[in-house]
């Protein structure tokens, strides 16, 4: 049956209001950012990224990753590590029993993290990734696989990869359609989605490439995904979440950065808000015309004052 873009689905007895998800993006998807692409139709968002490990630490780095509040109704964690015992610790630890789905990278691939055995370096050792799914599942909570479709064109293994998150206890899974060679640069390879939709009776989700609607359309098409995972383009612009989903909104990217630094500032310090929001509002001017010239003033802004100054020139002077 061809599945709509747009529509509720249900994930390991969760329910998702749309089949459109946030992609975990490191340094980017923190509270407020989630909380935005939710309300404009986002299924879910991710975390950013979430040592495994670092979680019996009670450091500010990962309180901050971590941070949530009744706000977001769907609480999403990723977790990266290699080891079986770690993420069952994790999984099961009080730093997550707010969370709702717990996501396992195994699909970054930085160098660091790949030596480390870790993210996509799992998609090669399959009993180790078969132990970390079972691992996490007795935490009792919904469990998601990130990954990529391989190594590079010669490891392609997703096909076999799906079947081992499926029988491992999985509840879902979302496919990057590169390599690890690819990193983040040429056209996914969406026909190896395609195959591990085909080879599984858990969701999968297409991710890769996707900035536009008709993107969307056309890989859902392609792939038979139960939906697509947004990633960088999502960032770009969240609009494009509403679009996707069909939720009406009157928002601009001017309202929306303006509501971010409301947001970041009641939940975080000046220094980490002052950082966020310089990255987030560089995201939203790259197509919109005659920002250019503002850049260096949005990166001099020392101060909440000076940044809000800043923006309002920016996203006031152009069709936001």
């Amino acid at each position: 049956m061809k599945k709509l873009l747009g529509t509720e689905i249900m994930v390991g007895g969760v329910r998702f209001q749309s089949n459109v998800l946030m992609a975990p993006l490191a340094g980017y998807t923190c509270f407020p950012f989630r909380l935005m692409v939710e309300r404009l139709g986002a299924g879910c968002a991710f975390t950013e990224m979430v040592s495994a490990d670092a979680l019996k630490y009670d450091n500010r780095a990962t309180t901050k990753l971590l941070y949530t509040d009744d706000r977001e109704k769907l609480k999403c964690v990723q977790l990266l590590g290699a080891i079986p015992t770690v993420f069952e610790k994790a999984a099961k630890s009080e730093r997550l029993e707010r969370f709702d789905i717990i996501d396992i990278n195994m699909g970054c691939p930085v160098p660091q993290v790949v030596k480390a055995g870790g993210g996509v370096a799992l998609m090669e050792d399959l009993p180790r990734a078969s132990r970390i799914i079972e691992a996490c599942k007795r935490s009792g909570k919904v469990v998601s696989v990130k990954c990529r479709i391989g190594m590079n064109p010669e490891k392609i293994v997703i096909e076999e990869f799906a079947r081992m998150c499926e029988s491992s206890g999985a509840d879902m899974i979302s496919i990057h359609g590169r390599t690890r060679s690819m990193m983040y640069e040429g056209e996914p390879l969406y026909d190896y989605i395609r195959m591990a939709k085909e080879a599984v009776r858990i969701p999968v989700f297409a991710n890769g490439g996707i900035d536009s609607k008709d993107k969307a359309l056309a890989v859902m098409e392609r792939t038979g995904a139960d939906g697509v995972m947004l990633a960088r383009f999502g960032f770009e612009n969240p609009l494009l979440f509403a679009e996707l989903t069909g939720r009406a909104t009157d928002d601009s990217k001017c309202s929306l950065i303006m509501e971010q630094l409301d947001l970041a500032s009641e939940c975080f310090d000046e220094l980490f808000v002052l950082r966020y929001i310089k990255k987030l509002a560089s995201y939203f001017m790259k197509r919109l015309p005659g920002t250019k010239q503002y850049k260096s003033y949005l990166y001099k802004s020392g101060n909440l004052s000076q940044l809000r100054d800043v923006l309002q020139k920016i996203f006031g002077d152009v069709a936001a």
